[in-house]
């Protein structure tokens, strides 16, 4: 795809992975929208490059997001790029009953049921636009579940089963489907569960990550890992299986 001269939303824009893409788009050439739910990350953003568009924005509410799609509609008539970014991730332990998964934030909701509503309403806004494009970002515990993650392994396994069928859909309409698959990054993804594991770093920042898939993009590859997440988009089952084995060996 091409990386300038494109009007690129993208949502947990913000912060890590979202805000590294939004600094390389910027930097190609191309106009930047960020969308998030908190007023002062964005703020933060903006005063850091101020090319920058925001919108506040809960894209688990059916209400702001068709907001959203009206404001791109209406005041950004070059949009031709979505990039589903925003997610959380939780630890959950379900040998310790529901109580855990019910009274956190929904991972299914921000990670999978928002990116799906998200490009069902903005692909009337692409149909016909040069380099049309969603890029939906996964991870790569949707390949090889982390058991102390599990409701969050599962939407990004969604997520890419999303993708590829979104993809296929799409085809026919000129609108290319991406999807970027993360290795673990050191960003605000999940502090709390961070923390109980002696603060884990991976050693890994979103800014050298999204360096190296900018490329990746431009060349067309349409599924985008990094490192051992790489190593898992041609892996066999059997390789799948002793990763998930050796990953989860403690938990």
């Amino acid at each position: 795809m091409r990386l300038s001269g494109n009007t690129v939303l993208i949502t947990g824009g913000a912060t890590g992975i979202g805000f590294a893409m939004a600094e390389a788009f910027l930097r190609a050439g191309s106009e930047v929208i960020i969308c998030g739910r908190r007023e002062e990350r964005l703020r933060k953003a903006k005063n850091k490059h101020s090319a920058l568009h925001v919108k506040t924005c809960d894209v688990t509410n059916l209400v702001d997001c068709k907001a959203l799609v009206h404001w791109i509609d209406t005041g950004f008539q070059g949009f031709n790029v979505l990039v589903n970014n925003a997610g959380v991730q939780r630890d959950i332990d379900f040998t310790q009953g529901v109580d855990a998964y019910l009274n956190g934030e929904s991972e299914i909701k921000v990670n999978l049921e928002a990116p799906i509503i998200l490009s069902a309403l903005f692909i009337p806004l692409l149909i016909g636009k040069s380099e049309a494009a969603i890029i939906n970002v996964s991870s790569g515990l949707g390949f090889v579940p982390a058991a102390r993650m599990p409701v969050y392994s599962a939407t990004k396994a969604g997520m890419h089963a999303f993708s590829m069928a979104l993809r296929y859909q799409l085809s026919r309409l000129g609108i290319r489907v991406f999807e970027i698959v993360p290795p673990a990054v050191d960003t605000d993804l999940n502090p709390q569960g961070r923390a109980q594991r002696g603060n884990f770093k991976a050693g890994l920042g979103p800014e050298e990550f999204v360096v190296a898939l900018m490329p990746e993009l431009e060349a067309d590859v349409l599924e985008i890992g990094y490192g051992m997440s790489a190593e898992m988009l041609s892996a066999s089952r059997a390789d799948l299986d002793r990763r998930f084995q050796q990953m989860n060996r403690v938990w």
